[in-house]
């Protein structure tokens, strides 16, 4: 546990209680910093105003869990949920946060098999981007005898949910109808960008089209008496780089939990914002090996010299790239890194050969006895910190070595891993606490 970002020392009894169960459950543990959580939100809070901030938490709060980042957001002085799917709405209401605590937006439903009557009931707004949605939302709510919160969606330029602009003047009307006869409350209209973190010319120009069109859109709405509508459109990128586009709302996701929407854009530290999520395991194997030898499936890596190879027991199966591997027998290609944290200092190493369903092998470059390294030492895979040029590897590393973007390198992390949280005490008060599972809390 030497070197671990869990300092086990001067945690509680219970605190190390459960951070030893979750050692004995899984041999990996991913580790949510509360207050890097609450410090990114309030950060962008404060920045972003008078806009609001929308505290997205769809596909498990990005990997980070759910009900855990909706309170960190809560705390910040969110008032705002976002997510995709409306069952993700529904287990937020069920996990304790309720209707007076804030509003929750569902965006990806479908007029079939929706639970759209639940949602409702408990007080859920409802992007509506077809006509079909409208009429079953208006029927759901009908049933329910109360009025559905809906938001419009309007497609600016993504092609993926919303109305286009030959068929938003038909929406309009039904809109209209049913808020005039007290079925539909029109709370918002959004879009989304789909190139607001690239930075080349040709990027640019099209987010300045989507503003432009979401501007029109706009405009059709309050022709028809839609005035004072909630506009967001923005995302993380588009936040920070552009402030005429943050309306009313905006909805970063990938900056609340500590990354900037891509690294080509920027080191955290460049931004102000803090990764909440260290994901560490044990070492499982460690084995010498002297002169070339190939290592994994297909041989794509081989060993040079005298070396040691080590196992790390998280695969694809938990979550992590297969494409994280480096090679050097036929093509040449780095491997992510990892930081171990052994009894004599941390060292770096790669990830060498294609990823392993449950396992992946990291090339120590030297005998374990002369660096130190033991069966059984924490590895971190990645974190807060500088970089990997700086030995402190970071999710936008693992994304440059594995060809993908860091949204995709935490979201992976399977449910299999344990999340645990640091600062939940210190941050949160009795009854937010009370909804947390409690083996999951270290401090």
């Amino acid at each position: 546990m030497a070197g671990s970002v869990v300092d086990f020392k001067n945690l509680s009894s219970e605190g190390q209680n459960n951070y030893l169960r979750a050692l004995e459950s899984f041999p990996g543990q991913a580790i949510i910093d509360f207050s890097a959580l609450i410090k990114n939100m309030r950060l962008m809070r404060s920045r972003f105003a008078p806009a609001q901030v929308m505290g997205i938490v769809k596909a498990n709060a990005y990997g980070h869990g759910l009900i855990p980042s909706c309170l960190a957001a809560i705390k910040a002085g969110c008032t705002w949920i976002g997510v995709a799917k409306a069952q993700e709405a529904l287990a937020i209401r069920k996990g304790g946060i309720g209707k007076g605590m804030c509003h929750i937006l569902a965006w990806l439903a479908n007029c079939v098999w929706s639970p759209y009557e639940e949602m409702i009931e408990e007080d859920i707004d409802i992007a509506l981007g077809s006509i079909d949605e409208i009429e079953a939302v208006a029927q759901a709510a009908m049933k329910e005898g109360r009025r559905a919160r809906v938001h419009i969606v309007v497609d600016t330029g993504f092609s993926r949910n919303g109305f286009l602009p030959e068929k938003f003047e038909d929406a309009l009307f039904l809109l209209k109808r049913l808020s005039e006869e007290g079925r539909l409350e029109i709370v918002g209209i959004m879009s989304h960008f789909s190139s607001a973190d690239l930075l080349d010319s040709e990027s640019e120009k099209y987010t300045d089209f989507q503003l432009k069109n979401f501007s029109e859109f706009v405009k059709k709405a309050e022709s028809f008496g839609f005035k004072g509508l909630l506009k967001h459109i923005s995302n993380s990128a588009s936040s920070f780089s552009r402030p005429l586009s943050r309306f009313d709302m905006v909805r970063p996701g990938n900056s609340f939990y500590g990354y900037a929407a891509d690294y080509s854009l920027g080191s955290p530290q460049n931004f102000g914002l803090t990764p909440a999520l260290t994901l560490e395991a044990q070492l499982a194997k460690v084995k010498d090996v002297n002169g070339e030898r190939s290592v994994s499936y297909g041989r794509t890596y081989r060993t040079k010299g005298e070396t040691s190879l080590a196992i790390v027991p998280l695969g694809y199966a938990d979550g992590i790239l297969r494409t994280a591997g480096g090679s050097n027998n036929g093509s040449e290609k780095i491997g992510a890194p990892v930081r171990i944290l052994s009894s004599s200092g941390p060292k770096i190493a790669r990830a060498c050969g294609k990823v392993c369903m449950d396992q992946f092998m990291i090339d120590l470059g030297s005998p374990a006895e002369n660096l130190g390294i033991l069966e059984g030492d924490t590895v971190r895979l990645f974190g807060a910190g500088a970089g990997e040029e700086k030995g402190e590897p970071t999710a936008d590393d693992w994304a440059k070595r594995s060809e993908n973007i860091s949204y995709v390198i935490y979201t992976n992390l399977s449910l299999k891993i344990p999340r645990l949280y640091l600062n939940a005490k210190k941050e949160l008060g009795e009854k937010e606490l009370s909804l947390l599972s409690p083996e999951c809390v270290l401090s």
